[in-house]
């Protein structure tokens, strides 16, 4: 099946239709999910409205940033989350927004776990939970809500009677998200968060039963994944994950066989459902901290490739890539049959018209790094310039 999928997309563009379950994508160009920090208080605002509606196409697809499942589950300052009603409400607005527009949205659901501060949990106080005790190390920094980087606070290893209290906050998240519109979740299983500890065996060192072995540690990502599934039906639910990227230390001493058997679970999970799951969004290993780019961080670019052509021939439905791709990078990948879809992140973070400006190769906006994380609703976020069309030439918008 898997070979004949490869065969089959060997003609397909970065503008082929593509059906997504239920839903008939328009082009492959998938808006990735990216940390912003504009959600001030953990509700979205008229600046979330205008960010993804500008970013809206007709038979789009965008996925948004991470969002909260619990109280516990932040690790940077004023990201959106989706366990009360105000903030069910407030997403509505994006909802529609981006309906209007004709896209397909899904809201990643995201905890953080061990990659946390004190600052970020209830109260202020409380160790952030994870599958170990072990702190990220001092490598990396946590962005403060100061605008300050400091430490990651150290963990608490979640006790076994209690994991089943946090799959219960992802259905209960994939509930509210649906309540409040969206299409579909996507599980955030990747670069080192809470199912990524899990998942890992550099950070997971359980000798229960979600630590050890390759089973055990896919064991929590599973339940995650069949609690979702199960209240909103598989083909609302996307799972992402990165088995070769070693952000907040999240490494693993064989990507490849982790990566296999996290797809043959959701390839028997599918099985069982009797009918496919969303997609599977991988990113690729050229991937690293703080959203640069390199080869040969678990190997060469020739290994890694391989490795990524091997997860997509293993696993039965749609495969979408992500990590550093550029527009030629993206006809390369759908060409080959590498993807199905091939999400970006930065280029659209400077380019709300990227779909557009990829269709007539006109050139690009670039990013501004320093406004990345920022709490200005406008600056860094809203105010990149869009292409207009005049005399069948396209120029630079006056905001």
């Amino acid at each position: 099946m898997a070979t004949e999928k490869s065969s089959a997309n060997k003609t397909a563009t970065l503008f082929s239709p593509y059906k997504l379950g239920r839903f008939n994508l328009s082009h492959r160009i998938v808006l990735a999910p990216m940390t912003r920090c504009r959600a001030l208080n953990g509700i979205p605002g008229a600046g979330l409205v205008e960010y993804y509606k500008q970013r809206a196409t007709e038979g789009g697809f965008l996925i948004t940033e991470g969002t909260s499942v619990s109280p516990t589950a932040a690790g940077f300052p004023h990201v959106p989350g989706i366990y009360t009603k105000e903030q069910i409400i407030a997403w509505k607005k994006v909802v529609e927004a981006v309906h209007a527009k004709g896209s397909v949205i899904f809201c990643q659901l995201w905890h953080v776990g061990r990659a946390s501060n004190q600052v970020y949990q209830p109260g202020g106080t409380g160790a952030p939970i994870s599958s170990t005790n072990k702190p990220v190390s001092s490598r990396w920094k946590i962005l403060m809500p100061d605008g300050t980087y400091g430490n990651y606070s150290l963990p608490r290893p979640l006790p076994t009677d209690e994991i089943a209290d946090v799959v219960q906050h992802y259905r209960q998240a994939a509930l509210n998200a649906i309540e409040a519109g969206f299409d579909g979740i996507e599980i955030h299983s990747a670069h080192g968060y809470l199912i990524d500890q899990f998942l890992k065996d550099g950070i997971n060192e359980r000798t229960d039963e979600y630590g050890g072995s390759l089973t055990n540690r896919c064991k929590f990502l599973t339940q995650i994944v069949q609690a979702v599934a199960a209240a909103i039906g598989p083909d609302r639910v996307g799972v992402r994950i990165s088995p070769a990227i070693d952000h907040l230390d999240a490494m693993d001493s064989d990507p490849l066989n982790l990566g296999l058997s996290v797809i043959k679970n959701l390839n028997k999970l599918q099985q069982d459902f009797g009918a496919k799951l969303a997609y599977l969004h991988v990113t690729q290993p050229r991937y690293t901290a703080y959203g640069q780019t390199e080869s040969g961080r678990h190997g060469t670019e020739e290994e890694e490739t391989r490795m990524m052509r091997t997860w997509r021939r293993a696993y039965e439905g749609t495969f979408i890539c992500s990590g550093g791709f550029t527009r030629e990078l993206g006809v390369e990948a759908l060409a080959n049959g590498d993807a199905d879809l091939v999400s970006y992140g930065r280029l659209f973070i400077s380019n709300p018209d990227l779909v557009l400006r990829f269709k007539v190769n006109a050139p690009l906006n670039r990013y501004i790094r320093s406004t990345f994380y920022t709490q200005d609703p406008i600056v860094g976020y809203t105010d990149y310039p869009f292409l207009n069309q005049e005399n069948g030439k396209y120029v630079r918008s006056r905001l």
